[in-house]
């Protein structure tokens, strides 16, 4: 059910321009282009387009976002550092990372954290934990989401989007266990305004979609409408 709240908040902000399927440099600055225009918050793209979403978007409000360890995140804690670093040269000024689920899942809590830490600490950007929510029994994302605050990362996120669409439900839990002390991103099948609206009321701070344009669109047709 719509409420004044819903009807009046402005969704722009909040939006992370996703492009993380196989994308084409002019893709990439139409997504920039996009997020130039309608202030989203950040640009999120494949580590090989860093550099030139970096020279598209410079000094301007977007941030620069790329994925590290992306879908998986079973790469190695060396090959994660390495691409953490390079995208931080080459402009990145915030880091998507997924953690290991399966050394998660394994009871290897240590080397998780660890992993976490030393890109949180090698590179100083805002790092956003992909948890992959969909993945994990309920104690297991109370355990990711505490290992990752611990390790310094700025911001939980639900999930790639690969394995499952971000849930009411999953941010709800995130914003408890947070207590507002870090951000909430939700990704994952947001294809619709009122989902991105019902996902932010519930705590999220940023949405994860490639649909941003398309949510805007929809506000202003239904506001047509009515």
């Amino acid at each position: 059910m719509r409420t004044e709240q819903s009807e009046n908040l402005d969704i722009a902000p909040f939006i992370d321009r996703s492009l993380l399927g196989i994308a084409t440099p002019e893709m990439v600055e139409q997504a920039c282009e996009e997020a130039e225009r309608y202030g989203f918050a950040a640009v999120c793209v494949n580590p090989c387009y860093v550099r030139q979403v970096t020279a598209l978007l410079h000094q301007k409000r977007p941030q620069i976002c790329t994925v590290i360890g992306f879908p998986t995140g079973a790469t190695t804690t060396a090959t994660k550092l390495y691409e953490a670093q390079e995208a931080m040269e080459n402009g990145a000024q915030e880091l998507d990372v997924v953690i290991n689920i399966g050394w998660l899942k394994a009871g290897k809590i240590d080397d998780v954290h660890r992993e976490i830490a030393e890109i949180c600490e090698s590179t100083g950007l805002m790092v956003k934990a992909i948890l992959e929510m969909s993945l994990l029994t309920q104690p297991e994302q109370l355990m990711a989401a505490q290992i990752c605050m611990d390790a310094g990362v700025r911001m939980l996120e639900t999930g790639t989007g690969w394995s499952g669409a971000a849930t009411v439900v999953d941010v709800r839990l995130l914003k408890e266990l947070t207590k507002d002390q870090i951000g909430i991103k939700a990704s994952g099948g947001i294809q619709t305004h009122d989902r991105a609206v019902e996902l932010i009321l519930a705590g999220a701070t940023r949405i994860g979609t490639s649909w941003g344009v398309d949510l805007l669109k929809q506000r202003e047709q239904d506001s047509n409408k009515s």
